[in-house]
């Protein structure tokens, strides 16, 4: 018979060797925390994660955000959009949005990112039913890098062809201007006008030279009247895009979408030369695009100070700038441009009229150049984040990076309007007439006719032209990066060679991208603008946040960013003090705004005319793609997922693969301080890929550390797992 003091002492000497064995593993994590921070200096000098690369330094990084997030959209569409919602009153909403959207999404992207180091195909292994996000990311950047690359040919035609003494659309030359040019079409008088031509027509406002057969129209004596009847006078400019550079037919008609017409070798060579440097600088991965990066996302903002200190130095500057900033709340109450005069411009800017909060339209449309300015929901921004080191601090990135590229819209405005108000002074029309609908008008026809009547107009349109280049290929490497990056991380052995796959990707969208090199390119280039980065994107944005916020759950993801940036942000500020705005944000402000936004955008829908339906159609088609990948991914996803029953599988693919989390084990290990049993080498460990959490959340089979044998963990939780599969995944049978 056993001794029963004997037995008691045995286990009381079991419980100490417990108690001792966890001692050590707090002892052993507590070192590998001391460690880890001690080889952080040592980690800057090198690749720490050497299978996949990092950023050569921190600064790489923040400049390629930068240049991702300030576009050509900054230029062109905020400058446009703020005057027609309001001018100066349109900064609350957008600010607004900013705080409650933009920022919040940028942040989880970044975080997302840089926490998995894995792009945005691949980062989805904490609820695989969410893949399909990164699918549709992948889509919408492909289908952008395809007609941004475009433009961005568009503005090296220009910069070449502002090289010469005098500017080729200065004035209306043959045989690309008609006669409606400006140089040829005069304003005076009737009376002087039928002295001078002999007749004027009494029906139409024009006056006609009767000496010659057809009749030729010489002057407007009634610009109302004329226009009504579809005569007006042309920018030189205008016609030279359209004509000289697009190649549009002699009648001054698109062919459109129906009849696309023969490619403007002019226009290849161009678009070849955009995507042979966007090729070159990607082919050896970020550690030649962030050095590149140091030119082109730094450019744009040394030019656009320049632009602006000479535009305020021309004559009629102010008036530019205080049409811009002028709160026009008539504008937010009837959803119309009608602009009055007034010169209080400044004063309604520094206080402005709440009265902006009543106008849906204008929060619609904040929210909409929030999304579109910073590049949410594309994809870039993990792709970008996953080349980071695992402690590099996310949180800074994010507010200078959104911060930044929102004032840089702001400054912009400024730097444009400047120019428009000379523009108009010269023209002796309203600011409203020249300004356009923003968009490459302002960029290729209002601007270029500006500097023309500028001293040095050659010296400008080359500064400008370049601006616009490295604007736009620092966002164009990021939208190839995202392509090529999730096509490495599904294939990894792929990765060593990187330059061919990306050379093969660029040489694909080249191919692609030649129709809008045609008479019809300008309507497909709108069309795919239109329908490739709209609602789809807004949608993808909804399903990141409840992915985030709802099923792997805000607080589990904020303890990752808090093992990643520690306790102390941007330096010095308290991590807590912040991280519940992030998880009221992902969980209820972010996804209702945005619901709140689609809603409007839907009743707001208007086709664009001019195109056929079935271009609409065609449009709808890039939109629903995006969609229909992230249900249908769900769909594949649910049905491959191991289990008997629709619970289990909603188990499978709501629940975290043995892989998630860190790419490196040394960082994997500080994930086990909250996650207990987390998987710390998941390379070298036999467990199942994935597993079920058991009642209370303590344990998930698919977080077991790869020290323990699967048979201990199945001998300890036997009594709590069924079989459900031949692949041996164990789930529990208390819930």
């Amino acid at each position: 018979m056993a001794d029963p003091s004997l037995e008691v002492k045995v286990e009381h000497l079991q419980d100490t060797v417990d108690q001792l064995s966890a001692k050590v593993d707090s002892y052993h994590i507590s070192l590998v925390n001391i460690v880890d921070k001690k080889k952080k200096k040592k980690d800057d000098e090198g690749d720490e994660n050497e299978e996949r690369g990092n950023w050569g330094s921190k600064l790489d990084f923040l400049l390629s955000c930068l240049g991702y997030a300030v576009g050509l959209g900054n230029v062109w569409r905020f400058p446009i959009l703020a005057y027609e919602n309001g001018g100066g009153a349109f900064f609350i909403p957008y600010t607004i949005m900013l705080l409650l959207v933009g920022i919040p999404i940028f942040f989880l992207e970044l975080a997302l990112g840089q926490f998995s180091s894995s792009g945005p195909a691949t980062c989805w292994r904490f609820a695989p039913l969410f893949s399909g996000i990164g699918v549709g990311m992948v889509i919408v950047s492909a289908l952008v890098c395809i007609y941004y690359n475009m433009i961005i040919a568009w503005s090296l035609y220009y910069l070449f062809a502002s090289f010469t003494s005098e500017l080729p659309w200065a004035e209306c030359r043959a045989p690309w201007a008609t006669q409606f040019c400006l140089d040829y079409v005069k304003l005076m008088p009737r009376l002087n006008c039928t002295d001078d031509y002999g007749w004027s027509g009494d029906v139409d406002g024009a006056c006609y030279n009767t000496s010659v057969v057809p009749k030729v129209i010489k002057a407007i004596w009634n610009e109302t009247l004329a226009k009504s009847n579809d005569i007006e006078r042309v920018l030189p400019t205008r016609e030279y895009l359209r004509r000289e550079v697009l190649g549009i037919d002699q009648d001054d008609n698109d062919p459109g979408l129906g009849n696309l017409g023969p490619i403007h070798w002019q226009l290849v060579l161009c678009l070849l030369l955009g995507w042979v440097f966007v090729c070159l600088t990607l082919c050896k991965g970020v550690k030649s695009s962030g050095k590149v990066v140091y030119v082109t996302a730094t450019f744009p903002f040394l030019v656009l100070i320049i632009l602006l200190v000479r535009g305020v130095l021309l004559e009629g500057y102010y008036t530019g700038i205080e049409f811009y900033i002028t709160p026009h709340l008539e504008v937010l109450k009837s959803a119309k441009v009608s602009v009055n005069d007034t010169n209080t411009g400044i004063e309604f800017y520094i206080t402005p009229d709440l009265e902006v909060l009543k106008s849906a339209k204008v929060w619609k449309e904040a929210a909409n150049q929030i999304f579109f300015s910073l590049s949410a929901s594309w994809g870039g921004l993990i792709a970008l984040s996953s080349y980071n080191k695992f402690h590099n601090d996310i949180f800074r990135d994010a507010l200078v990076v959104s911060f930044g590229n929102c004032l840089t819209s702001v400054f912009a405005g400024f730097v444009i309007f400047s120019y428009l108000g000379f523009l108009a002074n010269e023209l002796g029309a309203d600011v409203s007439t020249v300004a356009g609908s923003g968009g490459t008008t302002l960029a290729f026809v209002v601007y270029p006719f500006a500097v023309t009547k500028m001293p040095v107009s050659t010296l400008w349109a080359i500064l400008f032209f370049v601006m616009l280049v490295t604007l736009g290929v620092d966002s164009q490497f990021v939208l190839v990066e995202t392509v090529t990056t999730s096509f490495l991380d599904i294939f990894p052995k792929t990765r060593k060679f990187k330059g061919f796959v990306v050379m093969c990707f660029c040489a694909a969208f080249f191919v692609l991208g030649l129709t809008l090199t045609t008479d019809g390119g300008l309507d497909m280039l709108d069309l795919m603008d239109t329908y490739a980065g709209g609602w789809n994107v807004l949608i993808i944005a909804i399903c990141e946040c409840i992915a985030i916020g709802w099923v792997y759950g805000a607080r589990r993801f904020l303890r990752d960013i808090e093992t990643m940036i520690g306790s102390k942000v941007c330096g010095c500020l308290p991590w807590v003090a912040f991280k519940y705005i992030w998880a009221a944000c992902w969980c209820f402000v972010t996804p209702v705004v945005i619901v709140f936004v689609l809603i409007f955008s839907w009743i707001d829908y208007q086709r664009v005319d001019r195109l056929p339906q079935w271009a609409d159609a065609l449009g709808w088609l890039m939109t629903l793609s995006v969609i229909v990948a992230i249900f249908v991914v769900a769909i594949v996803k649910f049905c491959m997922a191991p289990g008997d029953s629709f619970g289990e599988k909603w188990r499978v693919v709501t629940s975290p693969t043995s892989d998630w989390g860190p790419a490196l084990p040394k960082h994997r290990t500080l994930v086990t301080q909250y996650v207990p049993n987390f998987i710390v080498d998941p390379k070298n460990d036999s467990l199942p890929a994935n597993a079920y959490q058991i009642e209370g959340g303590q344990t998930n089979l698919a977080y077991q550390r790869g020290r323990e044998s699967y048979e201990d963990i199945h001998k300890h939780t036997h009594e709590n797992w069924t079989l459900v599969s031949d692949e041996s995944i164990y789930v529990s049978t208390k819930f």
